[in-house]
């Protein structure tokens, strides 16, 4: 993944459930790992860590099983404000982090236990349909969205 400083996209969903429970999805490592990929793709086991507070790393592997190819990825929490913002690097392992990518995703509470989530990348080109980086975001936001329904109910 390459810093491409002036591209970027953004993705709002809302969700039907509480900031707390959204935050812990993007927070806690068995949280994560259910959800931290597109429809199709899996989470290689064990490969999930998640260390939210400003400086720590989050890693984890996404693997295709059509053909066994994986994506590692990892970075680093540059902002930690919960349950509201997260903003954090989104890189290969051995990539610079100073010119990676960045995501900031910030969550707002609305009325009935719902939240808005508004995810930014910036540092990597991405649109609806592209079949790459914003439709692979914006298949886990549904997979995401799966896992906290089943949490609530």
């Amino acid at each position: 993944m390459t810093g491409q400083t002036d591209a970027q996209f953004t993705i709002t969903r809302i969700f039907d459930a509480p900031r707390e429970l959204v935050w812990r999805a993007w927070t806690e490592s068995a949280d994560a790992a259910e959800w931290w990929h597109p429809r199709g793709i899996a989470i290689k086991e064990g490969s999930v860590s998640v260390d939210a507070r400003t400086g720590g790393r989050y890693a984890y592997t996404m693997v295709n099983p059509a053909d066994g190819s994986e994506y590692p990825t990892t970075g680093v929490y540059r902002e930690v404000d919960p349950p509201r913002r997260l903003v954090f690097t989104w890189t290969s392992p051995g990539d610079p982090d100073e010119t990676a990518p960045v995501i900031t995703v910030d969550l707002r509470e609305l009325d009935g236990d719902r939240t808005e989530m508004l995810f930014h990348l910036r540092g990597f080109p991405g649109e609806p349909g592209d079949e790459n980086v914003y439709d692979g975001w914006d298949s886990a936001f549904d997979l995401l969205g799966e896992q906290l329904t089943a949490r609530i109910r």
